[in-house]
């Protein structure tokens, strides 16, 4: 079988899933005769679509003309696409055994004495009196961007952040994102790429935006982070290198992984560790007053917390605890209020999106010991535009 074949079946192999579970293809820009073909056919079997991600994994080390980069990329994702097909077709599969096989990771529990050496720190970034998680929730109550003020913001933002991008990584002349300002959905912001350079861009208004995590949101779904990959990879790897796999994304994949990773790292890798000052000259152009030494201060703090919520999936489809008990684990270590710790179980029970909280987890902690761990005479910006630019999956930054 030549790379030709293999990555067109690949293609239909995917578009097939988003027939089982729609939202699985989260972007598809290759030819759109594939799409239609799928479309037309019966509702797939899911144990017939984990038999082919099979075959076609047992074939690619047998393809001429592809290179072992992108053997490797294919196979890690067939693999990931048994696993999924398994999954559909209501086979019993661990939840370490899941994450292990959707994004080429292993999982294990955090450490309860790294959260509170957290909490500890916290306690001297915010101040004040009273228990922390009361002051937690204060400080977030009084960091809240007024709804009628968060689209200019966003903007903001952005423009801000696409003028400095477009220094260290040009993106053609014609990319664009619109923003919209949306509620009800489990996440607080989504890209969605629609080719041609161009992304639409949501911000989920329940989640009551505050001003400190608002530059990290514009930069993770726009400048450096995905909608910048999205353009960067179009650009150099499909329409530069013709690698047509690169015109599918699909949820539950290495590629995800690598993308949130990458995303989770883009202010600091777009404006560095002293972005609260950054931040704060962006605000008060805009008339808002921003504590950005603050902001830092906490935000350092708050890393060592990320396990959380990833031992709370652990909770919860490995070890099969009460969804209470896992609420009132959320509430206590990442010091939220009930109504926060729901939303967050909302992602977590989520059964196309379950999984997918050690993409943030574990891509930032394995991205991130990659970017510090750099040759000599390398820059964090020229080793992140590695991952902006090649068909990378964790296993190869691990070797």
């Amino acid at each position: 079988m030549d790379a030709t074949t293999v990555i067109r079946d690949y293609l239909l192999l995917g578009l097939r899933f988003d027939r089982i579970e729609e939202g699985y293809v989260d972007s598809f820009t290759g030819d759109p005769a594939l799409r239609r073909a799928v479309e037309s056919e019966p509702t797939p079997d899911p144990a017939a679509l984990a038999r082919e991600a099979q075959r076609l994994l047992a074939e690619v080390p047998r393809v001429d003309g592809l290179d072992p980069a992108r053997a490797d990329y294919l196979a890690a994702h067939l693999k990931a696409l048994a696993c999924a097909g398994r999954k559909f077709a209501g086979e019993d599969v661990g939840f370490v055994e899941e994450v292990r096989d959707y994004f080429d990771v292993d999982i294990v529990k955090g450490d309860p004495d790294r959260y509170r050496e957290a909490h500890r720190k916290l306690e001297e970034a915010v101040g004040g009196s009273g228990s922390l998680a009361g002051r937690m929730q204060a400080h977030r109550a009084a960091e809240e961007i007024p709804p009628a003020r968060l689209e200019e913001c966003i903007h903001a933002f952005s423009s801000a952040l696409r003028d400095r991008v477009r220094v260290d990584y040009p993106l053609p002349a014609a990319e664009t994102i619109t923003y919209e300002v949306v509620t009800d959905k489990p996440w607080s912001g989504f890209n969605y790429y629609e080719g041609d350079y161009r992304s639409t861009v949501a911000v989920n208004a329940d989640l009551k935006q505050q001003m400190s995590n608002l530059p990290r949101l514009v930069a993770h779904e726009s400048y450096p982070g995905h909608h910048t990959e999205h353009c960067r990879k179009e650009a150099g790897l499909v329409e530069g290198q013709g690698q047509a796999e690169q015109t599918i994304f699909l949820v539950n994949t290495p590629q995800c992984l690598m993308a949130e990773g990458l995303a989770d790292l883009a202010l600091h890798a777009a404006i560095g560790p002293n972005w609260g000052s950054w931040a704060a000259e962006v605000y008060a152009d805009l008339g808002l007053r921003f504590d950005g030494e603050r902001a830092e201060a906490i935000s350092a703090a708050s890393v060592a917390l990320a396990d959380v919520r990833q031992d709370a999936a652990l909770m919860l489809h490995d070890e099969h605890r009460d969804a209470d008990e896992v609420v009132a684990f959320l509430q206590r270590w990442l010091l939220v209020n009930e109504e926060r710790a729901r939303q967050a179980m909302r992602f977590l029970s989520s059964p196309l999106w379950r999984a997918y909280t050690s993409t943030y987890v574990e891509g930032y902690r394995l991205l991130r010991g990659w970017l510090d761990d750099r040759p000599e005479g390398v820059t964090v910006t020229e080793r992140f535009g590695r991952l902006l630019d090649e068909p990378l999956i964790p296993s190869s930054l691990r070797a």
